[in-house]
């Protein structure tokens, strides 16, 4: 999918949005976002429909992502959201279980003559767009329990657009922090997804988490080198060097590679 007909795509999606207040809590929402959140609140968090309006709008995402939607609408304190609003923090893409989809999400800081009143969360459901549906079940109950949809494609938002990163094209994945580093043949995406996030929705007969900072692609590993005690992934672009193996994990790669 070339960028245009992508940038298209994104335009005709149904938006999803949340009103709230200066402390973050909830004040409203349209027809879209209420479909998203109102099951996913009772099912994962378990948070009743009733509770809705006037809830505090981290407790509708999971704990692992509340920080980064914290610092999305700018800080916990009075101190961060009366800023500009041109300082706000820039749009951050990332994985939210509400459940099992892919969401782009977007503050837009609001306000009146007296300053910030609130913000408002656009909501983009790239879920279709980014993930392989799960092949039908014949057990209804199977379906409860079934693992978030596989990622086909790296969802990544750079220079105010969305790129999606085909899984194939991705050599390596490394930790910086809460955020990965997707790492091509020609380029490195910053993504706002943590290394778990990725790995849990990634293939795991293709992507193999060899270490605690690093998940490597093996169609595109050239060759395994031990130095000493010492395990290393080695690619063919030297400009990529050794990725380490850790110790834990050199049994299971033994295993994955016929070794």
């Amino acid at each position: 999918m070339d960028n245009e007909t992508l940038q298209h795509r994104l335009q005709r999606l149904d938006l999803g949005m949340v009103w709230v207040d200066r402390q973050n809590r909830v004040i409203g929402f349209n027809d879209v976002a209420w479909q998203l959140l109102a099951p996913a609140g009772e099912q994962t968090l378990g948070v009743s429909r009733e509770e809705l309006v006037g809830i505090d709008l981290l407790r509708l995402h999971p704990a692992k992502s509340r920080d980064k939607i914290a610092l999305l609408l700018g800080g916990d304190g009075p101190a961060d959201i009366d800023r500009c609003p041109a300082r706000s923090p820039p749009p951050m893409t990332m994985m939210i279980n509400i459940p099992d989809r892919v969401l782009l999400l977007k503050v837009s800081k609001m306000f009146d003559a007296h300053g910030v009143i609130g913000a408002c969360m656009v909501y983009y459901d790239l879920t279709e767009l980014t993930t392989t549906p799960h092949e039908e079940s014949s057990l209804a109950d199977a379906r409860l329990h079934q693992p978030p949809r596989r990622l086909n494609k790296i969802p990544v938002y750079r220079a105010n657009r969305l790129v999606l990163i085909e899984v194939d094209d991705a050599l390596r994945l490394e930790s910086n922090d809460h955020y990965t580093w997707i790492v091509t043949a020609t380029d490195r995406y910053l993504s706002n997804l943590s290394l778990s996030d990725l790995e849990e929705r990634l293939d795991p007969a293709m992507f193999f988490r060899c270490h605690r900072s690093h998940i490597v692609n093996l169609r595109h590993v050239r060759e395994i080198e031990r130095d000493g005690e010492l395990m290393y992934i080695v690619y063919d672009r030297p400009e990529l060097t050794r990725v380490p193996v850790s110790r834990t994990h050199v049994r299971e790669l033994r295993e994955m590679v016929g070794l």
